[in-house]
C-alpha cells in the first residue's frame, strides 16, 4: 500500500472520504514540501510541476522568489511567482495541477492579436474567463506538454524571458 502523507490524512479526516480531483492542500500548519506536492498531484502532474518551475527559474534567473500562500480551507496552498505584479500562481490540486495567469489589458491585446495561433482549448478558456478590472484570470489545467507550452507562452507575454 502506498504511504500517505499528513495532507491526505488531514483531508480525509473530516468526512472519511478521499479528496476529490482538484481539491487543494488545506492543512494550514505549514506550506507543503516537494514530497507532499508530488503525493498530492500525482507523478504525472509532478513532472509538469518540476518542468514549469525549472522553466521559470531558467527563463527568469533571480527575478522571482516563489512564495507559498495559504488561501483558507477552500483554496488551500498555492505557489505564487511575483516581482512587482503577479506573474503566475501554481495551484496543486488533488491529482490536478493548474496554473493561474492574470492577463491585464496589454496581455489581452496581445492574446487577441494571436487569437488564431493559440490552441482552440486555450481560446475557449480565454473566452469563458470572467473579466475583472485587473484583467482576465485564466486557470489552465496542466496535464500535457501542450498545456505546459500554453502556460509558458501566456506568461512570456506578461514578461519576456531573459
Amino acid at each position: 500500500m502506498k504511504s500517505r502523507n499528513r495532507h491526505d490524512s488531514q483531508q480525509e479526516g473530516v468526512t472519511g472520504l478521499r479528496p476529490a480531483i482538484g481539491d487543494r492542500i488545506n492543512d494550514k500548519s505549514a506550506p507543503p514540501d516537494e514530497n507532499t506536492v508530488r503525493d498530492w498531484i500525482g507523478a504525472k502532474g509532478f513532472r509538469h510541476w518540476v518542468k514549469l518551475r525549472s522553466w521559470i527559474d531558467t527563463s527568469y534567473p533571480g527575478i522571482f522568489e516563489p512564495e507559498w500562500l495559504y488561501g483558507g480551507k477552500k483554496r488551500g496552498w498555492t505557489l505564487r511567482y511575483k516581482k512587482t505584479k503577479a506573474f503566475c500562481t501554481l495551484l496543486p490540486g488533488y491529482r490536478l495541477l493548474s496554473v493561474q495567469v492574470v492577463l491585464g489589458r496589454a496581455e489581452r491585446e496581445k492574446f487577441e492579436e494571436r487569437r488564431y495561433v493559440w490552441r482552440p482549448e486555450l481560446v475557449k478558456l480565454y473566452d469563458e474567463a470572467r473579466a475583472y478590472p485587473d484583467g482576465k484570470w485564466l486557470t489552465v489545467a496542466v496535464s500535457s506538454a501542450d498545456d505546459r507550452r500554453d502556460v509558458t507562452a501566456l506568461v512570456s507575454m506578461k514578461r519576456p524571458p531573459q
